[in-house]
């Protein structure tokens, strides 16, 4: 089983002025590396203790003999380490940044520790990106007759200048709109919020180890599970056709954080909406009302059984035929965006919001219908946003090998956790789904 520590190959960590490098992969204890669907960058945190001997001062001055690394090298943030950890089996390969454009970048340094002979501290990482995010600016006009996935390569390539660019689905809708000196990540994630992929609005944009990635939810619904893992107390573990399980794939350990939040989702319109859109050349209100039935139909995918709303949801009263599916909870209002992006009058929108806000805002709650944390032996082949199958036992008298079939199913990772110690390595999901039961 994968849970065994693995090496940590090379850790370089090199001062901001790239004149000096200190080698500390003998003071590591324990490193987390983190993935998040909703996050636009990667991060990570690394645990060091030292004795406080381990490099000359920086610039002489007359001090003799070695210091610590914080005080020697200094650190101070924006330091950047080459880091390589090796795997321990196939699905264990480990983790690489040891290429100039995979360096990851200390953010900040807290829980400092100086005694005397003795010293700790943890290094927060980001990327590269994440640090150029706050010095760059989307200022420029991008005309209508872009794609929203155009906009989203020209600003990643020409905006934050990276080459880490991992899967842009195509959406099939335009959407024109000045930058307004806006951070790229704020405009991306915008951006996301408004693509359209065929009839299904919900996209999103993060970065996991390929590279940044704007997917529409969709899509990443779509692909074919990448592992399949199975829970159980006993020693040998059993799939549905008795075969036995390899236990690199074993749940050691799951609970469910999250299953419903009727209230929530009432007052976020997550079953029915209703939009008042107005347009200001003719003066004209757009009152589109949108329902679950519109998510749960033929335009979008699903993680497991197709829903309705006359079986998901509780009447409004005892004496009603309606139920809370059928009502709107809540009132979207715009004022449509007519003609003010290209010179001249133009009686064309540059985008319909009535034909994504009340959809995407209905898809990423969806998605999060339930919420599930797991660990399993260290699998650093997983990515965030990943779709995986678990399987959870049926609460029984009867024969234990039996399966959940409201529990088990298809769920994809919102977020990942590799960590990293002297003795262990193991991963934690947070695994997400927007129904119940195995997908038919």
């Amino acid at each position: 089983m994968s849970t065994k520590k693995s090496l940590y190959q090379k850790a370089i960590l090199e001062s901001t002025d790239r004149s000096r490098t200190i080698d500390i992969t003998q003071g590591i204890i324990l490193l987390e590396y983190y993935e998040d669907i909703f996050s636009p960058t990667i991060t990570a945190k690394i645990k060091i203790v030292n004795n406080g001997n381990v490099i000359s001062p920086a610039g002489g001055g007359g001090a003799s003999g070695k210091q610590s690394i914080y005080n020697g090298l200094p650190l101070r943030g924006g330091e950047r380490i080459s880091l390589k950890i090796s795997g321990n089996s196939s699905t264990n390969p480990g983790l690489d940044f040891s290429k100039k454009d995979d360096y990851l970048y200390v953010s900040s340094i807290t829980d400092v520790i100086s005694e005397t002979n003795r010293e700790s501290f943890t290094l927060h990482l980001v990327s590269r990106e994440a640090i150029s995010n706050e010095t760059a600016r989307v200022y420029e006009k991008f005309p209508t007759d872009f794609k929203i996935n155009q906009s989203v390569t020209k600003i990643l390539t020409e905006t934050l200048k990276t080459r880490k660019i991992g899967k842009i689905d195509t959406s099939s809708n335009k959407y024109g709109f000045i930058g307004n000196l806006r951070k790229p990540f704020t405009v991306l994630v915008w951006l996301a919020s408004k693509a359209v992929f065929a009839k299904s609005a919900g996209f999103l944009f993060y970065q996991n180890k390929d590279g940044f990635q704007f997917r529409a939810i969709d899509e990443l619904i779509k692909q074919p599970a990448k592992a399949s893992y199975t829970y159980t107390e006993a020693q040998a573990s059993y799939d549905d056709s008795g075969n036995k399980i390899n236990n690199d794939f074993k749940i050691l350990n799951y609970y469910t954080d999250k299953n419903q939040n009727l209230l929530e989702n009432l007052r976020l319109g997550t079953y029915s909406s209703y939009g008042l859109f107005f347009n200001p050349l003719n003066g004209k209100l757009v009152t589109p009302t949108y329902d679950i039935d519109d998510y749960s139909g033929s335009k979008s995918e699903s993680l497991g059984n197709r829903i309705s709303k006359n079986k998901l949801l509780p009447p409004l009263s005892d004496n009603s035929s309606k139920n809370l599916g059928e009502v709107p909870t809540r009132i979207i209002t715009a004022v449509l965006d007519v003609g003010s992006m290209e010179k001249g009058v133009s009686r064309k929108l540059n985008a319909n919001p009535a034909e994504f806000q009340s959809q995407s805002l209905r898809r990423y709650n969806m998605l999060l219908t339930q919420v599930l944390n797991i660990i399993v032996p260290s699998n650093t082949n997983l990515r965030a946003g990943d779709i995986i199958q678990c399987y959870f036992p049926r609460i029984t008298e009867g024969d234990q090998k039996e399966f959940d079939r409201e529990t088990s199913g298809l769920y994809m990772i919102k977020e990942l956790c590799h960590h990293f110690d002297v003795e262990k390595s193991y991963t934690s999901l947070k695994l997400v789904r927007d129904t119940f039961g195995q997908r038919k």
